[in-house]
């Protein structure tokens, strides 16, 4: 359960165990969570399906230890194209990642048929995502000073417990009333009986 001010969540290999479509419905509940709370999540996931995959918003691509990339999921396939390698039309996006990071399978994506194919270490994509338009626009966001102006009054919690305890009785009270009500029936049922 994920409860009180907490803002970021860090969560490794929630797939484990879990079949695609249980998988697919947890993203789908974190998805909503951080959109509406305004959270940041980060999940890490091994090979995910097509329909988990387009739930994200940013990736992070990592091999051997380093990110080779790391910015929104729109960008991602441009950035490979950027690089000499298309993902195929009927190839999941997630997969065609996977693959073309690794040296025996990557020369199937390279779409320059006038130039041979050597491979392309994580090294070389490190630094073609530095060029990227992507890479730049995320090294300026970090380089940039940090303004006290723009900080939130509420970005960081000096409390324990997220709300007072008389918001946490009205919500209780609230949510209890509501039950009520739908259990109206049977509520007029006992007393009758």
């Amino acid at each position: 359960m994920m409860v009180g001010p907490t803002k970021a969540f860090f969560m490794d290999e929630i797939s484990t165990g879990l079949d695609s479509s249980t998988t697919f419905q947890i993203v789908t509940c974190l998805q909503q969570f951080a959109h509406v709370i305004g959270a940041t999540i980060l999940i890490s996931l091994l090979q995910p399906t097509p329909e988990t995959f387009d739930l994200f918003d940013d990736i992070i691509l990592m091999d051997e230890g380093k990110i080779v990339y790391n910015g929104p999921k729109s960008d991602v396939q441009e950035f490979f194209e950027y690089c000499g390698f298309k993902c195929p039309p009927r190839k999941g996006l997630a997969d065609f990642l996977l693959e073309v990071l690794s040296q025996k399978d990557q020369a199937q994506y390279w779409f320059h048929r006038d130039q041979p194919h050597s491979y392309v270490s994580t090294d070389k994509f490190i630094a073609a995502f530095k060029e990227f338009h992507a890479g730049q626009r995320l090294n300026e966001e970090l380089y940039a000073p940090f303004k006290i102006t723009e900080d939130h009054k509420n970005a960081l919690s000096f409390n324990i417990y997220s709300f007072e305890k008389w918001e946490l009785f009205k919500a209780c009270l609230t949510r209890e009333w509501l039950l009520t009500k739908r259990n109206s029936f049977l509520y007029m049922f006992r007393s009758a009986q």
